[in-house]
């Protein structure tokens, strides 16, 4: 028994930069790869931390929710859907994981709809640059429960001592009326080391509690702070296999994981393992790890 990935669901179109479109679309088309209707999904949990125009109220991931088409009908006796921001830089989405298990557990959701994302404020741009270290990109996770031996185990968690590493902000005594469209992102020298080191100490935390984890079938899957970073934290690890999101146009943050995940999938690059380690690690420095049991292949011995 557990919380399985029923269906994922990305947008990178060049149509937008707006996170609610991007997150939104990628939203409906994890639906619609999976069959399930709007009015399935009793929560939406929107993981995403740079949005259009800064937007502070109301919560983006009412505005997700509206473009994803979840829970607009309120006539008496309409299933009830709401949904709410968990904002923790690149860890979010596992902490989402983490709130949609419980949510799951009790029965009280059909389906838990985890999205991310992030864009640049000024809605000009897509890409990451140094000043900006991010690129725009969608993601979505639909989760269900399962009577299998198979999904998410226990999510670990850690946060590091002394400075964030990695911080963003508005400086809004610097930025007059231009403050909506601008963004400061601060990485520390050595941050990477830093993430790197939050990220291994969670990921064997993991591994360690599974116990029979067989490193040859196991898959990596980190986020890309640098295009570098789930090689090495793999080698750390001592696992072989790395699946990561297409990085042509930088690091996609808090996405890089339903990315990453949704890519190994469409290229059919998960044959012959049997789990997936799921690694974020990010501000604090704050790092999040667990382990996802595969399931079987149609028609595999039981």
């Amino acid at each position: 028994m557990g919380v399985r990935i029923k269906s994922t669901g990305i947008s990178r179109d060049s149509d937008t930069f707006s996170i609610v479109d991007h997150s939104g679309r990628a939203a409906r088309r994890s639906l619609e790869r999976a069959g399930v209707r709007p009015d399935q999904v009793g929560v939406l949990i929107n993981a995403g931390v740079f949005r259009d125009s800064n937007t502070v109220e109301p919560a983006v991931s009412a505005l997700i929710q509206k473009s994803a088409g979840i829970g607009l009908d309120y006539s008496y006796g309409d299933p009830r859907s709401f949904s709410f921001d968990l904002m923790n830089g690149a860890v979010g989405v596992l902490n989402a994981v983490q709130v949609a298990q419980s949510v799951l557990e009790t029965g009280s959701a059909e389906h838990v709809l985890v999205v991310s994302g992030d864009t640049h404020p000024s809605l000009a741009r897509s890409e990451a640059d140094d000043e900006f270290p991010y690129a725009t990109a969608g993601a979505a996770l639909l989760l269900e429960r399962t009577e299998e031996d198979e999904g998410f185990g226990r999510v670990h968690t850690a946060t590091g001592d002394g400075s964030p590493a990695v911080e963003s902000y508005v400086d809004v005594a610097t930025m007059g009326t231009v403050g909506r469209t601008l963004m400061t992102v601060e990485q520390e020298p050595g941050f990477e080391e830093r993430l790197l080191d939050a990220a291994a100490q969670v990921a064997l935390a993991a591994l360690d509690e599974a116990g029979d984890i067989d490193p040859a079938t196991t898959v990596v899957i980190a986020s890309t702070p640098s295009p570098t970073f789930p090689r090495r934290l793999a080698d750390k690890l001592g696992i072989a296999t790395v699946r990561t999101p297409d990085l042509a146009a930088g690091d996609p943050h808090t996405a890089a994981l339903p990315l990453a995940y949704d890519l190994a999938v469409q290229e059919d690059s998960l044959g012959g393992y049997t789990t997936v380690l799921f690694v974020a690690a990010g501000s604090g420095p704050s790092a999040a790890a667990v382990l996802y049991r595969l399931p079987a292949p149609v028609g595999a011995p039981a």
